[in-house]
């Protein structure tokens, strides 16, 4: 069995903060599934991270003297895994830039990157280098991860109660909506028009909801009556989510639940957006987005003109809360009151646009504390050590 250690690329995990204070980049949710879960379907074996020091408790690496590296924010194709497949120990894959794609050998040998013998590959993976590249190419990752997802299996019936818009079936007569064991749709209008639609396992979308695919929702997680959902979408396991939602990934077990807009937006795992909470995508100049980037400690241009909000793991926002366009809000942040809140707000801080205040590590951990509990899921003595590691460097990307 190959042993396989998906890496983190140090200055692409920088530009990915604040997702990746608290996951290695691999485990970011991208398409239908997260980047490991698609390197396991595309080749099998034995996975493990190595990511930054504090986070090896929690997703320790296996080292072995035959070793697979692969870079954990790029994506399988074709032609990347068969030369994968054909690494002898001491060979490289990189890309156009030199950066190495993956690897075969020993610690040692990767650690020495420049005693690999490398080659290059034709056909450029599909790769997040960026924050924003999560929803911008959400579109192509979803329709790949549901082409991998329900090659050669059958979706469970689709209740007569709904209403499909467009052709059921792509061309090769195989299904466009796909819904696994568990799930329950119903009275929903689905448009399969512009991509597919996925509904997961014991998953829930109910009545009144209009959606257009492209879209993913993940195990038991649900959409709440009356949602009117656009693509590319993807809502990650456990989460829940109501109201108007444009091309959106939520990694996981975070809430949207009522009426307010959410576009063109990552929303990590733990997260909450109260009733009326509405992130603007779109600035009333209709000017390039520039957006916080953690290692350059300012405003990046990013060449996009929509883009929303991004939200680390374990942050809220209160009732009828109000996001500008882009913004950046960083790890265990609470947000409430009127008027908007700067563009960046930095991680274990608590406030409004009249300004903010720094959480305390011990009230942060009580409010994680209940709301895993929620869900029936213990914040570790291992997570609040990762928690601890973050609190001492916040103040580094304020």
């Amino acid at each position: 069995m190959k042993n396989i250690i998906l890496f983190d690329d140090k200055t692409t995990r920088d530009n990915l903060l604040p997702l990746t204070f608290t996951r290695p980049t691999a485990l970011l949710r991208f398409g239908i599934s997260t980047i490991q879960e698609k390197w396991m379907r595309a080749i099998p074996g034995a996975y493990s991270f190595l990511t930054i020091d504090y986070l090896r408790a929690k997703y320790p690496v296996n080292i072995t003297p035959d070793n697979i590296f692969i870079a954990g924010h790029i994506c399988p194709n074709e032609s990347l895994i068969g030369a994968i497949n054909n690494l002898s120990q001491g060979e490289a894959i990189i890309d156009a830039k030199g950066n190495i794609l993956a690897a075969r050998g020993s610690i040692e040998d990767f650690n020495n990157r420049a005693s690999l013998h490398a080659t290059s590959i034709e056909q450029s993976p599909l790769a997040i280098n960026m924050l924003y590249d999560i929803f911008v190419l959400n579109d192509t990752a979803l329709l790949q991860d549901f082409a991998a997802i329900t090659a050669g299996r059958k979706s469970q019936p689709l209740s007569n109660t709904n209403t499909v818009v467009g052709n059921p079936l792509f061309a090769d007569g195989t299904p466009k909506i796909f819904i696994e064991e568990g799930a329950t749709v119903e009275a929903a209008i689905l448009n399969v028009n512009k991509g597919p639609i996925y509904i997961g396992k014991d998953a829930e979308i109910m009545e009144g909801s209009c959606i257009r695919g492209p879209f993913a929702l993940c195990e038991s997680a649900v959409v709440n009556m009356g949602a009117r959902i656009y693509g590319a979408t993807t809502i990650g396991p456990h989460c829940k989510v109501g109201g108007e939602v444009n091309n959106v990934v939520m990694i996981g077990y975070s809430n949207k639940a009522h009426d307010g807009f959410l576009g063109n937006a990552v929303i990590g795992e733990w997260c909450n957006l109260g009733g009326g909470t509405t992130a603007s995508n779109l600035k009333n100049d209709y000017t390039e987005i520039k957006l916080w980037n953690y290692p350059a400690h300012r405003f990046l241009r990013t060449g996009l003109q929509f883009c929303g909000l991004i939200m680390g793991d374990h942050s809220k926002a209160g009732v009828n809360c109000m996001f500008n366009t882009a913004t950046v809000v960083g790890v265990g942040v609470n947000i409430h009151g009127s008027g908007f809140p700067r563009n960046f707000v930095a991680s274990f801080s608590e406030g409004s646009s009249a300004g903010f205040t720094d959480v305390s590590l011990n009230k942060f951990f009580d409010i994680a504390h209940r709301m895993m509990a929620r869900r029936n899921i213990e914040l570790t003595d291992i997570d609040q050590q990762i928690f601890q590691a973050i609190y001492n460097i916040a103040d580094t990307y304020k």
